[in-house]
């Protein structure tokens, strides 16, 4: 597994972003297009309300009973022919896939859009075992061009404009440099239409996975996921154990919620529905079938009372959309292959207590909470995580300017609890810097307040003021 950087990290990687306006101005844009097409779709779909309901009692219910649904799960499976691998960590996933690909000789692999794979870091395990893998969602195919992760959940170049990808195309193909989306369209998918002719191993992640029936459920807009499990000779579905529900009827719920807040669509342009590999008498599908379920400190999430609810998300990204703090600094910054709110609160779980610092790149603002389709409360879950830290569950090692602010906040604390303290101690304070304020604010504070006043000014604290006596009460 990648190293996950460290607290420093991210704090010079989002300052860094934070101070490119060009960045912000593309994330602005695309946030709002996604925030302006979800309203639209919801003001005209009443239920919608009442399908959130459901999907957060389906997925919490099914979160409860998760070890007899993946049973289910994989009995159903492998009885439609599926060979099916739990897989305690990344390295068992990567290493079960390589191996296949290796004992079936295949030289390329195209990938439908999959963020678990992206967890994995399969790509870069394939390539070391020299098999070439190709991400053929639009988005995934132009951050693997650039060398970089996705950027976003759902949309994994939204930090690129129209015109960057006309550039790299140009660099990348030798094509005459244009930045219509419909020709920069056309130039990807008439190259990914020969790597899915020529290839001879699939993989994808998979969005739902249904025990009643054993059926893998994939949601997609382009095609390249339903290409991707059909055409090679073998396919192999990537899945967290969360991605499991109990029955075929739970999935309607699910379908009227996920694009909707996802793109700001009724429903997406694919839902692909699997049930094996190919049989006799099929036209297409792969001879061989294999279904990767990945723990990878899951687990653990569901030992936690509070923090299991995360394990409810269905990855349509509207939490990223809304956060004022992802708007600003965008995906990368975060140094985590899951960003944004719903990153913040899995990933120190997934990826260890190195990624720790990121229950506190968060506003508490409740903007990810009202927006979840299935009722994640990210910010309780979030305050809850930074409790653990703070308690020496997950200890990090902050850069020390923060550790300073971080026991005076402690000191601070301990004071609060006392009122009359707090009353001398504002009182002193509002003496000794009334002469340096100016219009009621100070524009300089001294030691680690400086911090504050670097970028903005600071209210000129007054004596504490009791409240006037009110009318005296009659008598009785």
């Amino acid at each position: 597994m990648a190293e996950i950087p460290k607290a420093r990290d991210f704090l010079e990687s989002s300052r860094t972003a934070v101070g490119d306006h060009e960045l912000r101005r593309k994330l602005e844009s695309a946030s709002a297009r996604h925030l302006d097409h979800f309203a639209e779709v919801k003001a005209e779909f009443p239920a919608y309300d009442d399908e959130r309901d459901a999907a957060h009692r389906i997925k919490t219910g099914a979160i409860a009973h998760l070890d007899e649904l993946l049973i289910e799960l994989k009995s159903k499976l492998e009885a439609h022919g599926c060979k099916v691998f739990f897989a305690e960590d990344a390295a068992d996933a990567r290493g079960y896939i390589v191996e296949l690909a290796k004992g079936r000789g295949a030289k390329n692999v195209v990938k439908g859009k999959s963020m678990t794979t992206e967890e994995i870091e399969l790509n870069g395990a394939l390539e070391r075992a020299g098999i070439d893998a190709v991400e053929t969602d639009l988005g995934e195919y132009i951050v693997q061009l650039r060398g970089e992760r996705p950027s976003h959940i759902i949309t994994p170049a939204i930090h690129l404009s129209k015109e960057d990808i006309g550039q790299l195309f140009t660099d990348k193909f030798g094509i005459e440099y244009t930045a219509e989306p419909e020709k920069l369209t056309a130039e990807a998918r008439s190259r990914l239409r020969t790597i899915f002719l020529n290839a001879d191993f699939g993989v994808t992640g998979v969005n739902f996975a249904i025990a009643e029936t054993g059926t893998l459920v994939i949601v997609e807009n382009e095609g390249n996921g339903r290409l991707s499990s059909t055409m090679p000779e073998t396919f192999v579905a990537v899945m967290g154990i969360e991605k499991v529900i109990p029955r075929l009827e739970d999935l309607s719920h699910f379908l009227e919620i996920l694009a909707r807040t996802a793109t700001g669509q009724k429903l997406t342009t694919y839902t692909s529905f699997i049930t094996g590999p190919r049989r006799e008498g099929d036209l297409d599908g792969p001879r061989e079938m294999h279904v990767v379920i990945l723990d990878n400190g899951r687990s653990a999430m569901i030992a936690d009372p509070v923090l299991r609810e995360a394990l409810n998300c269905i990855r349509c990204g509207a939490c990223l959309n809304v956060c004022p703090i992802y708007r600003r600094i965008g995906g990368h910054a975060y140094r985590s292959v899951y960003p944004g709110p719903i990153g913040s609160i899995i990933s120190p779980n997934l990826f260890g207590s190195d990624a720790g610092y990121l229950p506190f790149a968060s506003t508490l603002c409740g903007a990810c909470k009202d927006i979840c389709p299935v009722k994640i409360d990210i910010p309780r879950i979030l305050l809850h995580l930074r409790w653990k830290e703070s308690a020496g569950e997950h200890p990090l090692k902050w850069p020390r300017a923060i550790e300073r602010a971080r026991r005076g906040a402690r000191r601070f604390a301990k004071i609060a609890r006392h009122p009359r303290t707090v009353r001398a101690l504002g009182k002193v304070a509002a003496m000794v810097l009334k002469p340096f304020a100016h219009n009621g604010y100070l524009r300089r504070m001294p030691g680690p307040f400086g911090n504050w006043t670097k970028y903005r000014d600071f209210p000129r604290p007054r004596p504490h003021q009791r409240p006037a006596p009110g009318p005296e009460r009659p008598p009785g």
